[in-house]
């Protein structure tokens, strides 16, 4: 039966014919036509993460998180983790903590940390009041650096007299055959006044050069504060990237040092590599990042860095809120970042764990690595967790330094610190889940900008529209297939009319 005489049959019983019929063969019209195969739902997808808990934060950050979550409407995960970002910069590389008793294994407590949400997910807004009393601090510093620099200004000046009278006076002695004494004269003003440094806590775009001079200047350390972190990732995986990438990686550990030699510049030696990091993204946009870690391509250990990522459940419920912030908490925590920032840069300080906690830590840390050794996880999540024991020490020793400890890390903020671990990790299988199910993850995508699509479409048609994670042919069939297999769209081939190879051609399943 030709497919114009089938289309006939199905007019004959008031069914609307799509002018695209005549191209599809008759089992392919049969399915777009019918109602007797529905459409079925994509699989949900990601893992479950776990939900925030306020008890994972020290008491004196609690209120200020609960209230800017309510007030913007954002989950409370996002606040937590750029607020915990923040103080880790603040903190910088003030004190360290060795893990073990009797190892020279030492964590500087900087943390790198990403948000992520849809894009309504409400993800600036929580960034920029979370670290809103760092942006404080550096105002402040601000103000100061321009009362130093006028200062600085006039001294310069009254240096410029001293020395043309200097001058004037050597030139005298010369005259009395007194050598000596004039070079005396001369070299009590010949040294230049010292500029004065703006200290800083926050840069948000700067290149790896000056970010090094930058970090000459604040030898405790800087945040790196993204509103996109998205931009700044797919940057560091290009080869263009790769020096800066480098630089980067040396900064996640706070306690090295980098060397970068320029022509025209010459050699640029960083003595302290220490950056803490945070920034949001959407979905679409890092799973693609984290599959090149998955599938090998870019494997090595850039994502994986981002140790407090965290993905919350989409918050479907919205109410106003509209009140003035909650001026005691936002204090407290005011008072927490203010005391950590006071504390003097040296001389630098090194902790342990008390011996309880020691022992708590221990045993967390022989079972997690037995369950990375022995368990069957992906090898991109397993170097993941492989970096969490470095973050689950930095983040008891904060917890720690918030609580007002400056000793021995006790046994609190280290069960806190372990209850971050599991938290964290929940997070983790979100993010590698997502990206191991990569053709998922762009069949959803594609179904939810069908409308931007023609119809019929080729594969061709999705991948020229460049959606994140659909960039090559391979990753848009996958997603195609996927969508096929659950009678979402109808696949079929046409042949042109000059023969050749066939095309494959989609349609979506006529609604019932």
């Amino acid at each position: 039966m030709s497919n114009d005489l089938f289309a006939h049959e199905w007019k004959a019983v008031e069914i609307d014919i799509p002018p695209f019929a005549s191209e599809m063969p008759h089992h392919a019209l049969t399915d777009y036509l019918s109602s007797a195969t529905k459409p079925q739902p994509l699989p949900v997808g990601l893992p479950s993460a776990m939900p925030w808990d306020d008890e994972l934060l020290p008491k004196e950050l609690r209120d200020f998180v609960r209230d800017v979550a309510d007030r913007t409407q954002c989950p409370p995960d996002f606040v937590a983790v750029a607020l915990i970002v923040g103080i880790s910069a603040v903190v910088g590389r003030k004190f360290s903590i060795y893990p073990k008793q009797h190892d020279d294994w030492q964590v500087v407590p900087n943390q790198w940390g990403c948000i992520i949400g849809r894009p309504s997910a409400m993800k600036s807004p929580a960034m920029k009041q979370a670290l809103r009393p760092l942006i404080n601090l550096e105002a402040r510093e601000r103000e100061k650096y321009k009362n130093a620099i006028a200062e600085h200004k006039a001294a310069s000046e009254m240096l410029g007299l001293e020395r043309k009278a200097a001058k004037g006076k050597a030139q005298k002695l010369l005259v009395d055959d007194k050598k000596d004494a004039a070079l005396a004269a001369l070299a009590e003003f010949a040294s230049d006044l010292a500029e004065p440094l703006e200290r800083r806590y926050i840069v948000n775009d700067a290149t790896v050069e000056k970010l090094g001079e930058l970090l000459n200047e604040n030898p405790n350390g800087l945040l790196l504060a993204r509103d996109e972190l998205g931009g700044w990732l797919a940057t560091m995986q290009t080869e263009d990237g790769a020096v800066g990438r480098a630089f980067y990686l040396e900064c996640f550990d706070g306690s090295g040092s980098f060397v970068y030699d320029r022509i025209g510049r010459g050699t640029v030696f960083i003595e302290s590599c220490c950056l803490s990091l945070i920034g949001g993204i959407q979905p679409s946009r890092i799973a693609p990042l984290v599959r090149g870690a998955v599938t090998g391509e870019m494997d090595d250990g850039l994502v994986q860095r981002l140790q407090l990522t965290v993905w919350p459940d989409d918050e479907r419920e919205w109410s106003l809120v509209d009140r003035w912030p909650n001026k005691d908490a936002r204090e407290r925590v005011e008072a927490v970042i203010d005391r950590l920032d006071q504390t003097p840069d040296e001389p630098r300080q090194v902790v342990r764990f008390e011996p309880r906690a020691q022992e708590l830590f221990n045993d967390w840390y022989t079972e997690h690595m037995l369950e990375i050794r022995h368990g069957d996880i992906h090898p991109a999540l397993q170097s993941h967790l492989m970096k969490m024991p470095q973050t689950i020490a930095g983040l008891a020793l904060l917890f720690s330094l918030i609580d007002g400890g400056t000793g021995a890390v006790g046994l609190t903020p280290t069960a806190r610190a372990l209850d971050w671990a599991d938290y964290l990790k929940s997070h983790a299988n979100r993010l590698y889940g997502a990206a191991i199910n990569a053709s998922l993850m762009g069949a959803k995508l594609i179904q939810e900008r069908k409308s931007k699509l023609p119809e019929p479409f080729t594969p061709r048609d999705a991948l020229r529209k460049g959606w994140a994670g659909l960039e090559t042919l391979d990753a848009v069939n996958d997603s195609l297939s996927l969508l096929a297999e659950h009678h979402i769209i109808i696949g079929y081939e046409v042949i042109g009319e000059k023969g050749g190879r066939p095309s494959k051609r989609y349609v979506w399943r006529r609604a019932a």
